[in-house]
């Protein structure tokens, strides 16, 4: 696939997601076969006011060994947008992308992200800003629309087309579903369409045949992958050998631990030792997920403060599971 003048590897996408997709959980997901990644959103105005904030340092961050990356920008000035853009045009990061798709309270009482599926005109304006400014292609995240009665992606679509966008991402969802229900693939299908430009599909992709089916029923070009990802980065792996046609191995038990383990060094390495353990929470909850005794692991990491205290506590969980009977 290529979006504008970049080239793309086979593969499936790891979607923006605040507080989850930075530069230490792409890089995981691209060492297993991630083929592009979008950023967590930056703010274009806040960016703007402050640009050498520490979190907006650490957001606008890459590792080596990144693949392919989009830096996700929300906001509703167009003069805002375009001056961030401007400013970020030297960044590291290979394209730009507008959120027009997070459903979070303190974003569309702003009237940005996936309030902006209720005003097309605005949109086109603030979609246009950002392809002028820019000297990187510019691609567009969207919602189905704000609710069921307003079903504006197809419409949005075009506009983002019309506007500029080399690429649209739909997660077929509205603003009032949140995260919750089933994502309706054929409004992928019908943007697929209307579109020359690609069309990324996004939405209840959890594993190598969902993507596969996804492909196969709406026409999109490539699938994105959001919250499948969350202690899966071996999907990445899984869907390139669906597409490949090849087998796909899971992950056991202790390379789970293990690549817990190393997103905690990273974190720690690059966060601090207090951050980077706060941070790490989530993730090995969501590594450990299903296993046995993990529940009560994540509460007693949950009370630990260092590095030494979690990787220990890993340890000998680890320990402990390969001392277990196999069935």
């Amino acid at each position: 696939m290529r979006i504008g003048t970049i080239d793309l590897p086979l593969g499936a996408a790891l979607a923006p997601m605040a507080g989850v997709t930075d530069a230490n959980m792409r890089l995981l997901c691209f060492e297993q076969g991630c083929a592009w990644a979008v950023s967590e959103m930056l703010s274009a105005k806040g960016y703007v006011y402050n640009p050498n904030s520490p979190a907006h340092s650490q957001l606008l961050s890459r590792r080596k060994g990144e693949g392919v990356c989009g830096l996700q920008l929300f906001g509703s000035d167009p003069a805002m947008l375009s001056e961030a853009v401007k400013r970020l045009n030297e960044s590291s990061f290979d394209f730009f992308d507008f959120n027009m798709g997070c459903p979070a309270h303190k974003i569309v009482s702003n009237g940005e992200g996936s309030a902006l599926m209720l005003e097309p005109l605005k949109a086109a304006g603030l979609i246009e800003a950002m392809v002028k400014a820019a000297q990187k292609p510019v691609t567009v995240k969207l919602r189905a629309g704000w609710d069921a009665e307003h079903i504006s992606a197809p419409e949005l679509a075009r506009i983002a087309e019309q506007s500029g966008a080399s690429a649209v991402t739909l997660h077929p969802r509205t603003r009032d579903m949140f995260y919750s229900g089933k994502a309706d693939w054929s409004l992928i299908a019908q943007v697929k369409s209307l579109l020359r430009i690609p069309v990324i599909g996004n939405g209840d992709v959890k594993n190598g045949l969902d993507a596969l089916k996804m492909l196969r029923e709406t026409g999109c070009d490539a699938v994105m992958v959001a919250r499948a990802a969350q202690g899966n980065v071996w999907i990445f792996d899984e869907i390139r050998c669906a597409l490949e046609g090849r087998a796909f191995t899971p992950p056991s038990p202790k390379e789970r631990v293990l690549m817990a383990l190393k997103h905690l060094d990273m974190q720690v390495e690059t966060l601090g030792e207090r951050l980077g353990v706060m941070e790490m929470r989530k993730f090995i909850a969501w590594y450990l997920q299903g296993l046995p005794g993990s529940g009560t692991l994540r509460a007693r990491v949950n009370g630990f403060s260092t590095r030494a205290e979690v990787a220990g506590e890993l340890q000998a969980y680890l320990n402990r599971l390969e001392k277990a009977p196999s069935d």
